[in-house]
């Protein structure tokens, strides 16, 4: 049912279903459906906050497809999620939505009218392409963002039963994550796509954007090393895969930098970057204890 393609840092290459992230998606538009139908999650009179969600999971799924199938450029997959802000900017003026943010040691900041117009389109953009750049090897593009979601929703429970948006979601997703960290299945770009979209959307919805931006430190910091690194090189970051261990030989991303002259294993890698994942989260949710609401 689905393409098989090669496990690029296994001996012998074996091949592996690839692009199960399309059951994510589909399950997903069926969960937030049903509790559309139920009236469970909307916080807004006026639009739906599983059916925003919704629109955009399908949205992130949708790109990641075509990312599959045309093996889009890097300046196409970089704005096009843009469009799947336009449902959230119209849900956060209808609710009424905070235009502000309380950051650490600078206090409160008021983005008026640009939150809707400028602040949302931003996230949803950054979020989801710097969650697809950090993948590549099993587990990582599926385990680092089901910690990310885990943490977004214990901080949204402390203040509207709004999580329940991704009690479904983040169960199905968690599922997918064991079988990709076990090297059975490849959520491809439609999976990648999808879940970044979902932490975007989900973030800007239940009105966590501190907690989103402190959770998601270490992909903002593997995605501009990468950026910056291709920008005033022109190198990409390459990794060599041998005797079962991966091992590079320049600091161009996350993963160089780990493997950088010492060898590694992908199970090690992903263990490594999953637990720095979680640490970020981790201080994101404690510092939601100790403040306003962020």
């Amino acid at each position: 049912m689905f393409p098989k393609v090669p496990d690029q840092h296994k001996n012998g290459k074996p091949l592996i279903p690839n692009g199960l992230g399309v059951l994510y998606v589909l399950f997903v538009t069926v969960y937030l459906f049903f509790l559309y139908f139920l009236g469970i999650g909307s916080i807004s009179i006026g639009v739906s906050a599983p059916l925003t969600l919704a629109v955009c999971v399908l949205f992130g799924g949708f790109m990641g497809l075509l990312d599959d199938w045309l093996d889009l450029k890097w300046r196409y997959k970089a704005f096009m999620p843009l469009i799947a802000a336009l449902p959230l900017i119209y849900f956060a003026i209808d609710m009424n939505a905070r235009t502000s943010i309380t950051l650490p040691f600078i206090g409160f900041v008021n983005f008026g009218v640009w939150y809707f117009y400028l602040i949302i389109p931003l996230i949803v953009m950054i979020v989801t392409n710097t969650v697809n750049m950090l993948g590549g090897f099993n587990g990582l593009e599926s385990v680092c963002p089901a910690i990310v979601l885990l943490g977004l929703m214990s901080i949204s429970a402390l203040t509207s039963p709004i999580y329940l948006l991704m009690v479904g979601p983040i169960i199905f997703w968690l599922i997918l994550s064991v079988l990709n960290f076990k090297g059975k299945i490849f959520v491809g770009n439609s999976g990648s796509f999808a879940i970044g979209m979902t932490i975007a959307a989900f973030a800007i919805i239940a009105d966590v954007k501190l907690s989103l931006l402190i959770s998601i430190i270490p992909y903002i910091f593997n995605s501009s090393l990468i950026l910056l690194t291709v920008f005033f090189t022109r190198k990409k970051a390459l990794i060599t895969f041998k005797d079962n261990k991966l091992v590079s030989h320049h600091k161009r991303s996350l993963v160089t930098i780990l493997t950088f002259n010492r060898p590694l294993s992908e199970r090690k890698i992903v263990t490594i970057i999953s637990i720095i994942v979680a640490v970020f989260t981790l201080l994101a949710v404690i510092y939601s204890f100790f403040s306003i609401p962020i």
